[in-house]
């Protein structure tokens, strides 16, 4: 649990505040509901449906007003900026934007069928009231003001449904279409289809606009009422209730006057109107950078059907492990992909590698074979990686195309050497690259060997120490690779490091680096799989220590 704490101590602590809020705003308003003598008529007639429809809207006001925050790319790349100056474990929290928005957008997922299942059993107590005859108390009620706008009973007719209510009224038939809106987003959300259908997700998502629409109006025509504060003075409930059941025409008394009742004011778009405000300069912002002029500098086709674009926009700029958005007006005018950089901030052009991942890929690759389409681009926005230079010992892991951002780094890094910068706070980088092809070494071969060359020259050798892992191999490459094994440089590769066949022994490999740096605070930094990342924080959790003067390890992970 403590080595846990070192890495998840302050996610932690968002947690809960973020589950506190809930909780309070759930527990403080289904009492408030419950207990409060302006809806004494009101719980007559719904009983304790009321509570939990009114509990559960305030929550859903709440995660509404969060829902957008985590996706304003701008405005985190802002704050790590202006984060520089803090602790780590606070820049680490924007890291986990995507993570907190999945969890919110469950969270009102769960609140909506709280707050729709509420409604339904309140919309049909309303039709029995009206239709009940026995003269009860919610029988009386469902009669009064009939003619004028101080009923308690939305239903003034017993030909009246309840599917006449939920698909014709304002409240009605914007939480029909909110909840279905809200349906597609979270269905179309999954793994499987972001994977395998991102268009899918991408139009489905932009029902969030439908979404924000209709939880705005949505409680405007003020279907669930209270009584007034007026009518509460002239007539109190605890006092009057009974004699609204056993009054007769002559009666004098002052509880014999019929209570009043007004509608609930709206409260959604106080809650939700400063983040779409915020959203909108997003947006803005994103679409006047997106109509930049972009110039397609270079364009070089690699091994295993990997297209990298080289790339210059005025004003661009950028910092290690930065990715940007790209759209390609010739294949689809709305769709943009997040592709990490690739060419290092010391370089005056900048690059991304894009590999076969779907068909807008497949069609950007074919596309860029025959001619030169015009290219749109947002960015760049901040990552997990910008901090590879706060710490002075860094875990590089990269899976396949994952790879691209630390061939950022590694550049970076080249530069540097180049300038014989003193002001480097890494002292040792430690590279692991996993590949299923081992044509896929061959795009960042040339970096690798030239990183060897210079460090060496500098005297620096040991400076980074890089593993390359085969995961995919036949008998001919095996054998190939036996036949060479006292060569200087590797078959595989070409590089002096030889290629290992298999997976990491991450155990091993970790307890090699807390060796070496028994008093470092280790940075592990991943862009891969799942999987991938879940091994590596088992890892950093057993072999990180809560003593100062021990090894920590903290892990970070690209998230777009």
């Amino acid at each position: 649990m403590g080595n846990w704490l070192v890495n998840h101590w302050f996610s932690a602590a968002v947690l809960a505040a973020w589950l506190g809020i809930n909780i309070f705003l759930f527990t403080y308003y289904f009492l408030f509901f419950d207990q409060d003598d302006r809806y004494f008529y009101t719980r007559a007639i719904l009983g304790s449906a009321l509570a939990w429809a009114r509990a559960s809207a305030k929550c859903l006001n709440f995660n509404s007003m969060l829902i957008l925050l985590p996706v304003c790319r701008n405005l985190l790349s802002f704050l790590r900026g202006a984060c520089l100056c803090c602790r780590r474990t606070l820049r680490k929290q924007l890291d986990h934007n995507l993570t907190f928005h999945k969890l919110v957008a469950y969270a009102l997922a769960l609140l909506t069928a709280v707050h729709t299942i509420a409604h339904l059993f309140n919309l049909e107590r309303y039709n029995q009231s009206q239709q009940a005859t026995d003269g009860s108390l919610p029988a009386v009620l469902s009669k009064m003001h009939l003619q004028d706008n101080k009923w308690l009973n939305p239903i003034h007719s017993n030909e009246t449904t309840v599917e006449y209510m939920a698909f014709t009224t304002i409240p009605g038939l914007t939480g029909v279409i909110i909840t279905l809106a809200l349906i597609l987003m979270v269905t179309s959300s999954t793994e499987f289809i972001r994977r395998n259908y991102f268009e899918v997700f991408w139009y489905t998502h932009h029902l969030f606009l439908v979404y924000f629409a209709g939880l705005v109006i949505h409680g405007i025509a003020g279907l669930v009422r209270g009584q007034t504060e007026q009518s509460m003075a002239e007539v109190d409930p605890h006092r009057c209730a009974q004699y609204l059941t056993q009054r007769d025409q002559n009666c004098t008394h002052h509880c014999c006057k019929d209570p009043e009742f007004g509608s609930i004011p709206a409260e959604s778009w106080k809650w939700v109107l400063a983040p779409i405000i915020l959203y909108v300069f997003e947006r803005i912002l994103r679409v006047w950078r997106a109509q930049q002029k972009v110039v397609v500098k270079k364009v070089v086709m690699h091994p295993a059907r990997v297209l990298e674009l080289q790339m210059q926009k005025k004003g661009f700029r950028m910092e290690v492990g930065q990715y940007i958005f790209v759209n390609c007006p010739a294949i689809s005018p709305l769709e943009w992909h997040p592709f990490t950089l690739t060419s290092a901030p010391e370089e005056d052009f900048f690059s991304i590698h894009i590999r076969v991942a779907g068909d807008w890929t497949e069609r950007l690759i074919d596309t860029f074979q025959s001619e030169n389409p015009r290219i749109e681009v947002d960015g760049p926005f901040g990552t997990a990686s910008e901090d590879v230079f706060q710490y002075e010992v860094a875990m590089l892991v990269g899976a396949g195309i994952g790879v691209t951002p630390f061939a950022s780094i590694l550049k970076s890094i080249w530069y540097k050497f180049q300038q014989a910068d003193q002001t480097l706070k890494t002292k040792k980088i430690y590279f692991y690259w996993l590949c299923r092809d081992r044509e896929a070494f061959a795009w960042f071969n040339d970096l690798l060997a030239s990183l060897e060359q210079k460090m060496a020259e500098s005297g620096k050798a040991d400076f980074l120490t890089y593993r390359l892992f085969l995961t995919g191999w036949d008998t001919s490459i095996a054998n190939n690779v036996a036949l060479h094994f006292d060569t200087a440089t590797d078959t595989v590769t070409g590089l002096r490091q030889k290629t290992i066949f298999g997976r990491p022994m991450w155990n091993t490999e970790f307890a090699v680096v807390a060796e070496a740096h028994p008093r470092s605070v280790v940075g592990v930094f991943l862009c891969g799989p799942e999987a991938l990342a879940k091994s590596l924080q088992k890892f950093c959790h057993q072999h990180s220590s809560l003593d100062p003067r021990k090894v920590k390890f903290y892990f970070n992970k690209e998230n777009f």
